[in-house]
């Protein structure tokens, strides 16, 4: 074992002998490890005992520790949920976690709303919607809601729903909008059919299709002809959908059924959702950190995970193994479920067992197929950076390829993004973006002169504190191999002003990219690069220049909204920016605040019960 430092063993010898949460940091600070324990003085004082049996991830983990912080807290149960929390807020590299940092999307029903909607979100709020989900493909939410918007055309509009329009829009036309704007249908009438597609999509269809069969009979026989054709139409729809969908068994109730799949240190879970003996659809899961990590505690910590942010939890979940922790895992559920029973189990024979074995096949031949892709991916990346090389005449290929571009509207909230790619993919922790503070007006030249000095005075700072042994933001402490501006000369001109400032101009190798023509423009030379239409290079460049494009407009109208939402927010009496800026925190947005309860505002520090009427009421 390593030896302990003065520190360490002061911590190991103060350690309670109650149940939390440990957090394990390396000698930079970054949280590299979080546990929990019934005992902590027990679980993490093994970590450094001599004899212990270690394997090579916990060898490397426990070499690596500098420092320690523990949380008591007052029950296993406790310490289950905040483990959770910790991971999901520090994503230590030696924790088993889903690979997507990204939030799922879910279909979502604006069931608070007298006409609700259906939209796609990546956030659940407790707002009195339906949620269903998550997804792992935006691709594959939007064409769930095609589909179910030819069933059940639902409102998607922003129009105030009074029946009393004049005319429709185009959407009512061509039967993809029931029409309560025109009174088509009224309130009552729509609520059946956002009540119908819920309960298309939690699998409950026979319910549905009896009662349109009913309705059809009785449109035709008051000869009611275009009523009863729109019917059979949709009862049409309805049925090819079920068609399609595999009966699995007669049991009422939800299942999901999970399995797993390993191939060197990646590992791929499915889940099958069955819903009314139906199998309603997959999604797979890719989780990293899984080195010398047994299967039941993956698909542990996979559970635990997923269901955070799962829409629903079902009555069971049928497993490949026993997992780590089912105990717990399975009260956590019950909780997270309003208390009703969830089960675990591991089917030995039947309908249950052979479903466990399909998804494993599944999870296998998907893990395949990622990791074909994956290796080409490896192989384009690589291709691109070498032709990125040769054009540009670097020494070696541009392994950190940085770039900046400037958004604004006639020079309001105007925002900078420097985005990073490293061997030829996002690395999105090391996003930044620059609230542009030096310059008035729409002047894209003098935004870019200060990103660009902000950013290499960063670095100067990093380069500082990495000599008096402080750990710098990542972000800015290496130089990039390539350092891209969007635009043509007048930017490049201005970037090539800044590198000289800090002597960087012998050492950064910079490109000015014009979307034009795709030129590349490089300091003191007059001819243009321009690379072969279809190369690995091109494209790779092309993705670089646009990422930055999107991250500089999302964050400028972010920055925008702001603005707006200021002067909406201290527009109510007793909101100043200290209650603004609480409730931002709490629910988002405006619309999130619009949608929040009483209960929901008043829980917000500062707000008495009359800020929160007067903001129910001067956000309607």
């Amino acid at each position: 074992m390593v030896e302990l430092s003065d520190h360490l063993k002061g911590i190991l010898d103060t350690l309670p002998l109650k149940p939390g949460c440990y957090i394990m940091k390396n000698a930079s600070g970054e949280v590299i490890y979080v546990g929990k324990a019934v005992s902590l003085r027990s679980r993490v004082r093994s970590y450094f005992q001599e004899h212990a049996d270690h394997d090579r991830k916990t060898l490397k983990l426990v070499a690596q520790v500098a420092d320690l912080e523990w949380i008591v807290v007052g029950s296993e149960l406790e310490a289950l949920i905040l483990e959770m929390n910790l991971i999901k807020k520090h994503r230590p590299r030696f924790n088993v976690r889903l690979k997507d940092d990204k939030r799922y999307p879910y279909i979502k029903v604006h069931l608070a709303s007298p006409f609700p909607k259906v939209t796609v979100t990546r956030q659940m709020v407790r707002d009195g919607s339906r949620y269903f989900g998550p997804y792992t493909s935006v691709w594959a939410v939007h064409q769930t809601l095609d589909l179910l918007r030819r069933i059940f055309p639902y409102l998607t509009c922003d129009r105030e729903i009074t029946g009393q329009d004049a005319r429709p829009c185009l959407y009512y036309d061509i039967k993809l909008c029931s029409g309560p704007c025109i009174g088509a249908i009224d309130q009552a009438g729509y609520a059946q059919l956002i009540n119908d597609l819920c309960a298309f999509l939690d699998g409950k269809t026979d319910p549905i299709v009896s009662r349109l069969q009913v309705e059809m009979i009785a449109a035709a026989e008051n000869l009611q002809f275009e009523k009863a054709a729109q019917l059979r139409n949709q009862l049409q729809s309805i049925e090819r959908v079920v068609e399609k969908q595999k009966v699995i068994t007669s049991e009422e109730g939800n299942s999901d059924v999970l399995a797993i799949a390993r191939a060197n240190n990646e590992a791929c879970i499915q889940v099958f959702f069955i819903r009314n003996g139906r199998l309603m659809g997959r999604e797979y899961f890719v989780m990293e950190g899984t080195e010398e990590i047994p299967d039941n505690e993956v698909m542990g910590e996979f559970i635990k995970q997923f269901y955070t942010q799962a829409a629903v939890i079902p009555d069971k979940v049928l497993l490949p193994n026993e997992v780590e922790e089912a105990q717990i895992i399975r009260q956590w559920l019950n909780t997270r479920r309003g208390g009703s029973k969830v089960e675990l189990s591991v089917p030995r024979e039947g309908i249950s067992q052979e479903l466990v074995a399909m998804a494993t096949e599944n999870a296998v031949e998907t893990l395949q197929a990622l990791r074909t892709q994956w290796e080409a991916d490896k192989n384009k990346q690589t291709q691109a950076l070498a032709e990125i090389q040769q054009a540009l005449g670097l020494t070696e290929p541009p392994n950190r390829i940085e770039c900046y571009d400037i958004s604004n509207t006639q020079g309001t909230a105007s925002v900078g993004s420097m985005v990073v790619f490293e061997q030829g993919t996002p690395s999105r922790g090391h996003y930044r973006h620059f609230n542009i503070k030096s310059v008035v007006g729409p002047d894209d030249f003098a935004s870019m002169e200060e990103v660009l000095t902000r950013r290499f005075k960063r670095w100067q700072a990093a380069q500082e504190k990495q000599a008096v042994g402080i750990k710098p933001d990542p972000s800015f402490a290496v130089l990039p191999d390539l350092l891209i501006v969007d635009g043509g000369k007048g930017q490049l001109g201005r970037a090539v002003n800044v590198l000289q400032q800090f002597d960087l101009d012998d050492i950064v190798p910079l490109v000015g990219l014009a979307k034009q023509q795709e030129e590349l423009f490089q300091p003191g030379k007059s001819d243009s690069v321009i690379l072969p239409r279809h190369s690995q290079g091109l494209y790779l460049l092309q993705r670089i220049r646009d990422e930055a494009h999107r991250f500089a407009i999302t964050a400028h109208r972010k920055a925008r909204g702001k603005i707006g939402v200021a002067s909406r927010l201290d527009a109510i009496p007793g909101v100043g920016p200290v209650r603004r800026k609480a409730l931002l925190e709490k629910f988002s947005d405006v619309e999130g605040i619009r949608q929040a309860s009483l209960e929901d505002l008043l829980a917000v520090k500062g707000i008495t019960e009359e800020i929160a009427r007067a903001l129910q009421s001067g956000l309607e």
